[in-house]
């Protein structure tokens, strides 16, 4: 799944600048989820930098250790993480780092979650039980995360009470659907996150 070209859906100039402007605050959001669930398409479609990926070909070294089913046209995958930056507004800029989707690169997560203030766990309809574990993982780091459906054309649509059922997701963690490849879908995919954010913050301090 190939990111988008985000140059023609920014509405100003595209700085390859990554210092903050003054003032401006910097908060590390990480995307998580399994192999092939879109999380480098989802940075590199929203980032307002050129993103920084770490993907490399797969080769049949990897067959019968990535079981992927429903990513056979997939033939490169991160070994490390993806990097990129959206400003929301002049006070707040986000960096989004993607994690690597297989098993056995899941000891790289400790470092890029810590510091995290929240994620986005992208979904496979087709392939939900990949991320079982991931949510797990962040619950035990205590990271705030929302969940976002990534619409592949081919995916089953269930009802979101199916979905929260099968995630055991609390009535309280936001489930929104996201096209990984769309500029403005991942935009509002992360201000969502922005958004539960900001009010659990509220709740503590009630």
């Amino acid at each position: 799944m190939d990111y988008a070209d985000s140059d023609a859906l920014m509405a100003g100039p595209r700085d390859t600048d990554v210092l903050l402007a003054h003032g401006a605050r910097g908060v590390k959001v990480v995307v998580v989820g399994g192999f092939g669930v879109g999380k480098t398409t989802m940075v590199g479609a929203v980032s307002e930098i050129p993103p920084l990926t770490t993907e490399e070909t797969m080769t049949q070294a990897g067959v019968g250790i990535d079981h992927n089913p429903g990513t056979a046209s997939k033939n490169t995958t991160t070994v490390a993480m993806d990097f990129g930056r959206i400003s929301i507004s002049q006070e707040l800029v986000l960096y989004l780092f993607g994690t690597p989707g297989q098993e056995r690169f899941w000891f790289l997560w400790n470092g890029i979650f810590e510091g995290a203030l929240g994620a986005v766990v992208l979904v496979d309809t087709r392939r939900v039980e990949v991320c079982f574990e991931v949510v797990t993982r962040l619950e035990d780091r205590r990271v705030p995360f929302i969940v976002a459906v990534n619409t592949f054309p081919d995916a089953p649509e269930y009802p979101e009470e199916e979905l929260r059922t099968a995630l055991a997701l609390s009535e309280s963690v936001p489930l929104v659907t996201c096209d990984a490849r769309d500029r403005a879908s991942c935009r509002d995919t992360l201000l969502t996150l922005m958004v539960y954010l900001c009010t659990l913050a509220a709740q503590e301090t009630a």
